[in-house]
């Protein structure tokens, strides 16, 4: 095997198990784990504020980010009313719509295949790791719509089901 071959393959395995797992979360009943959730959102907090910090002196693109946002956020509370929520003797639990879930995943996915393969036919050249986070974006703005669509989506779900999983059980609501 080709040496030059490993890494890509590597990082294609870690993202293919890394689909693998949040499309097993968007199917059936799945126990409410507060630490994951708690952890989920602070990563994906912290990723936004990230992105937002690097592209913050530019208003257009920075529109876009929380246009993203906005809109995931929208999906979120979809999912959240379409997600049945219980309270048992065994814990808490939730099933998630699948529907807007895979929506949400599948277009990350699809987005990120799109920049995969114009890479490796030549056709988007790699991001130039000297250029702004912004002067990307600019040309690029459908993916960070997608990276605000896919944040906003999952930290207002997660915080949904946390919040609504705490409630006294005579208040759970489908």
């Amino acid at each position: 095997m080709d040496p030059r071959l490993v890494t890509p393959y590597l990082i294609a395995a870690v993202i293919v198990w890394g689909v693998y797992r949040r499309m097993r979360r968007s199917f059936g009943r799945q126990r409410v784990r507060d630490g994951f959730m708690w952890f989920r959102i602070g990563i994906l907090t912290l990723v936004a504020v990230f992105i937002g910090v690097q592209i913050a002196h530019d208003i257009n693109v920075l529109g876009i980010l929380l246009a993203g946002i906005a809109c995931g956020a929208v999906l979120g509370y979809f999912g959240l009313r379409h997600t049945k929520f219980e309270v048992t003797a065994q814990g808490r639990f939730y099933t998630p719509h699948t529907y807007l879930g895979l929506a949400v995943t599948a277009l990350f996915l699809a987005r990120l295949l799109y920049r995969f393969l114009g890479m490796y036919n030549g056709l988007v050249p790699p991001a130039d790791t000297g250029q702004d986070l912004a002067v990307i974006y600019r040309h690029n703005p459908f993916t960070l719509a997608v990276i605000g669509a896919v944040v906003g989506y999952y930290v207002m779900y997660y915080a949904g089901v946390l919040q609504r999983t705490r409630a006294p059980v005579g208040r759970i609501t489908a």
